[in-house]
């Protein structure tokens, strides 16, 4: 379990002062890490494994070694530009929530034009990277921006942003089949469908750590939807999850022991929202970041139903 961030001074907040980031990067270079959030790398493990499960699925065998590190090198820039482009367009709700206050642009510590050049920045580097792929997956890499622009805005007019936000973070799923088949099969838009749910779960667990500054400044979210219901929600979402990751082994023909290692990847769900205490901010991280262990397992569940 991931310990809990140490508040500030400023209230409660996930940025850690006393992390790599603020020992080792030169002070120039600190707001930008941070504002990339690679101090907290939970996100781009969220982003990444439906990449990793679907290069894993469409491997004939097992998955390209070469494709997994770019996929991996690409979720890292591309959670970066997401977040660069979030913060652009949230400075003023984010200078109003506690957890946020702090963050470099609502801060001071990095202008507006500043961040759209450090955007500009982590989108060439993420399209030297799309460009290594095939071209079906650089069709669907470039579609992704559309995403990416756009869902920043969704908790403005929707009490369903995370539903968009799984739009977002599982595109992979369709990247990863399409950079080894050169197409997009029926597992995979199952798979897409099925990390949709998933994130519906998690990212409504995250969004209880903001449900009273979101309130009082008119900010959506399913947390402010569902309410005292969010648990018997969240159990529904981790079972589609369950269900859908099953019918895209069944789809793709993978073997006995996928199965089994799956039902520890469930059962490592039912154990998030049985102990989760959602006015408890600090338990809301830990399970939101607790999700990189049922990413594991869900990767080993793949690779072991091709044994």
């Amino acid at each position: 379990m991931t310990s809990a961030p140490t508040p500030d001074s400023a209230g409660y907040t996930d940025i850690r002062r006393d992390g790599w980031i603020g020992r080792w990067l030169p002070a120039a270079w600190r707001p930008y890490a941070t504002l990339a959030r690679l101090d907290r790398p939970i996100g781009t493990w969220l982003l990444l494994f439906p990449c990793w499960w679907s290069l894993a699925l469409a491997a004939p065998r097992w998955p390209d070694l070469w494709l997994m590190a770019l996929f991996g090198l690409g979720a890292l820039v591309m959670r970066g530009a997401g977040c660069t482009v979030n913060d652009i367009l949230d400075r003023k709700f984010d200078a109003m929530v506690e957890r946020t206050r702090s963050r470099p642009i609502p801060s001071g510590q990095v202008s507006v034009r500043q961040a759209l050049a450090f955007l500009v920045a982590q989108l060439l580097v993420g399209l030297a990277i799309l460009l290594q792929l095939q071209p079906a997956a650089i069709g669907l890499g470039v579609l992704s921006l559309a995403l990416v622009f756009t869902y920043p805005l969704m908790k403005r007019i929707t009490w369903w942003p995370q539903a968009f936000l799984g739009l977002t973070f599982n595109w992979g799923a369709l990247m990863g089949w399409a950079a080894v088949q050169g197409d997009v099969g029926l597992p995979a838009l199952v798979l897409y469908a099925t990390g949709l749910v998933w994130t519906l779960g998690y990212d409504t667990i995250y969004a209880h750590q903001d449900k009273e500054d979101d309130a009082r400044i008119g900010v959506k979210s399913t947390a402010l939807r569902l309410g005292d219901q969010s648990k018997i929600w969240i159990y529904g979402f981790y079972s589609l999850t369950y269900a859908g990751l099953g019918l895209t082994g069944l789809l793709h023909g993978l073997g006995g022991l996928y199965l089994p290692v799956l039902t520890l990847a469930g059962m490592h769900l039912a154990w998030q929202v049985a102990t989760w205490r959602p006015d408890d901010q600090t338990d809301c991280l830990d399970k939101f970041k607790s999700n990189r262990w049922f990413g594991w397992l869900v990767l080993a569940a793949i690779l072991a139903g091709k044994l």
